[in-house]
């Protein structure tokens, strides 16, 4: 039997900047997706699910497979092996489990798939075994490509790689692996689905427009290189949202750049690293405006209850929010809880592994 898992992960700094062409600062969590597997004689894959309550099963005959639903991760990973030059003679039989909270933000589903093509590739007539950055960047085709959608790859990154990783995608992709002494942090699942597409539309789509428009006026104007003070010239031309979400946007590179210095240093400084969370925060909530009122309330309460700082986590309109807690993490997530929230008491994690061989 063979065991593999990978964790999910919470985005520190760079929300909604990745598809902006910025960089992002990214954390392994100790929450995790588990898989279980064995070679079968009959040629299909068999899966167990029993977090969800389902089964799934299909041939497994060394033809690229048709898919039948949307975000079809576990035939699509099968496809891209096959693509690759693996080949399966005999079945498989899998259990996948996890506890990662589906749907909210905290990359269950890189993780899944990611945990799935470290499998894959050590049952395969002839295994091999997959480097993480390797396994990263076939699980954002898997995920993303193969259905042309649109995403990054700090998902697949993060969780792959594991512990704290800083990742630029422009001009091209280079990631710097980082492992501060980080403490505990506490993840809050709000129970409120996530308005994934509205956000994209308001605030991604949003911020193509604002481009569009301060560069017909300056077009040596940069989200990478200008200053935040240079916004105020195009203060007219602009709506006062479209003004507020620039400036946010800058507010917030420059906020990541502050803690890329804070996290290399030779000795963290956790209260300074949990104001950096909070600024960071603010802009999300007014300027993004990603958060929720349920949200803001886990996170007032999450400060009250002795955390340093927190954050929501994802794309936004619900789904988690998070705190660093390193020495009250139980008075937080009691906190959180009593807010509604579902708690997570969770450390800095390693990368996809090897459980069992």
């Amino acid at each position: 039997m063979l065991k593999a898992s990978t964790p999910g992960r919470i985005c520190l700094f760079g929300e909604h900047l990745d598809y902006l062409g910025l960089p992002v600062i990214a954390a392994a969590i100790s929450c995790r997706i588990a898989i279980s597997a064995k070679r079968m004689r009959q040629p299909v894959v068999h899966l167990h699910l029993p977090d969800i309550g389902a089964a799934e099963q299909f041939a497994l005959d060394g033809r690229q497979l048709p898919y039948q639903q949307d975000r079809d991760y576990y035939k699509s990973s099968v496809n891209l092996l096959l693509r690759k030059g693996f080949t399966f003679s005999e079945g498989i039989e899998a259990t996948v489990q996890g506890t990662i909270p589906i749907n909210s933000g905290t990359s269950s589903s890189s993780a899944l798939i990611v945990t799935w093509l470290n499998v894959l590739s050590r049952l395969a007539d002839s295994p091999r075994e997959i480097s993480p950055t390797q396994l990263a960047e076939w699980a954002n085709i898997a995920e993303v490509l193969e259905f042309g959608e649109p995403g990054g790859m700090m998902d697949h990154y993060a969780t792959a790689v594991g512990h704290v990783i800083y990742l630029e995608s422009n001009p091209a992709i280079q990631l710097t692996a980082l492992k501060p002494a980080l403490g505990t942090f506490v993840l809050g699942d709000s129970l409120e689905p996530k308005d994934t597409i509205g956000i994209l539309s308001r605030v991604r789509y949003g911020m193509g427009s604002i481009l569009a428009k301060v560069n017909s006026v300056n077009p040596g104007f940069s989200l990478h290189h200008s200053e935040i003070t240079e916004v105020g010239e195009f203060k007219d031309m602009l709506t006062k949202d479209e003004y507020t979400l620039l400036k946010g946007t800058l507010a917030n590179r420059d906020i990541l750049r502050e803690a890329l210095t804070l996290l290399q240093a030779p000795d963290l400084d956790h209260p300074r690293l949990g104001r950096l969370l909070n600024e960071h925060q603010a802009n999300l909530r007014d300027a993004q405006r990603i958060s929720t009122p349920k949200i803001d309330r886990m996170l007032d309460a999450s400060l009250k209850a002795g955390a340093l700082g927190g954050k929501i986590n994802g794309s936004g309109g619900g789904g988690c929010m998070f705190a660093y807690a390193p020495d009250q993490a139980e008075a937080v997530a009691e906190a959180i809880e009593r807010e509604g929230g579902k708690a997570y008491i969770i450390q800095v994690a390693e990368g996809t592994r090897i459980d069992e061989p």
